[in-house]
């Protein structure tokens, strides 16, 4: 079992020409709202993959439905509380290239006690997987407590920030990061070969996996002395929100099943390529049946 101690955000929607420039007012072509969050798009990714996950988190009562839209995925549930508060949000400008850009608020998502992640932790049994992200709050004590349990720890790192250096990186088995994520932790330019930012992060972290993704120029997988490279699928991207997140849970799914490292990156590419090619978050995962059908 694999489970996800991350955000559930409302995601708001703004289509524009151009990302807005400081000091302009931008009139978008459409609006909509939908579930997202780092974590809950790993989580309904992972489970649209065939995958076992149990997603941690906390969502303002007024918000069940997003708690509802998880569970008819095949997420288990039991773990996400609703609350007296206001849910995580993000503002999410998207423009007609496809690139992005986002303002996030985490409500929810930052209300985590120590003695309420000693309790998940709890629920989990050792070797277990736990997925972490960087849109929640008392990582270090999440941390702590999951190496306690004997969890294997899986940690994506976005948004990145300057707290992510002083977590113990250590306790992780694996590591996801984009070429910003990674010169950041390796302390490089963002402008260095993937080879250079691989050897950083081997420096770094000796003993932790990484799965290096590059947009359009791959995805690596990193182990020790161990690599396989991915290369990007040729599409024409529509919307690179949740990609990452697309990616994520299909590798985690497919490394669930066990197969291999490369299967592993070459699953969790396709779903990212199709996913790119639609609009939107948690709107935009594919399910498994197309991503196979894709594969083949």
């Amino acid at each position: 079992m694999l489970h996800n101690l991350g955000s559930i955000n409302l995601d708001h929607f703004y289509r524009v020409p151009h990302l807005v420039h400081p000091g302009e007012t931008l009139a978008s072509r459409s609006y909509q709202v939908g579930l997202g969050g780092k974590g809950a798009n790993q989580s309904l990714a992972m489970a649209l993959a065939g995958g076992q996950v149990c997603h941690w988190g906390r969502l303002g009562r007024q918000d069940g439905w997003a708690r509802d839209r998880l569970a008819r995925a095949g997420v288990d549930v039991t773990h996400v509380e609703l609350v007296d508060e206001p849910s995580g949000h993000a503002i999410i400008q998207v423009d007609d290239h496809g690139e992005n850009a986002i303002i996030l608020c985490p409500g929810a998502n930052h209300g985590f006690t120590r003695r309420h992640l000693e309790a998940l932790c709890e629920t989990a049994k050792p070797d277990d997987w736990l997925l972490v992200q960087n849109e929640c709050n008392a990582l270090p004590e999440l941390l702590e407590c999951a190496r306690q349990q004997g969890l294997a720890i899986a940690f994506n790192p976005a948004p990145m920030s300057d707290t992510v250096l002083a977590l113990p990186l250590e306790a992780c088995q694996l590591l996801f990061v984009n070429r910003g994520e990674a010169a950041w932790l390796a302390g490089l330019p963002e402008t260095s070969d993937a080879h250079v930012l691989l050897e950083g992060l081997h420096e770094r972290l000796p003993n932790t996996a990484t799965v290096l993704t590059l947009g359009s120029e791959g995805a690596w997988y990193q182990s020790g002395s161990e690599r396989h490279f991915q290369p990007a699928l040729p599409v024409e991207p529509v919307d690179t929100t949740g990609a990452g997140d697309t990616f994520i849970g299909y590798f985690m799914a497919a490394l669930q099943e066990q197969r291999s490292l490369p299967d592993c990156l070459a699953f969790a590419a396709h779903a990212a390529a199709l996913g790119v090619q639609r609009p939107g978050a948690a709107d935009s995962i594919p399910s498994r049946d197309e991503v196979e059908r894709f594969l083949n």
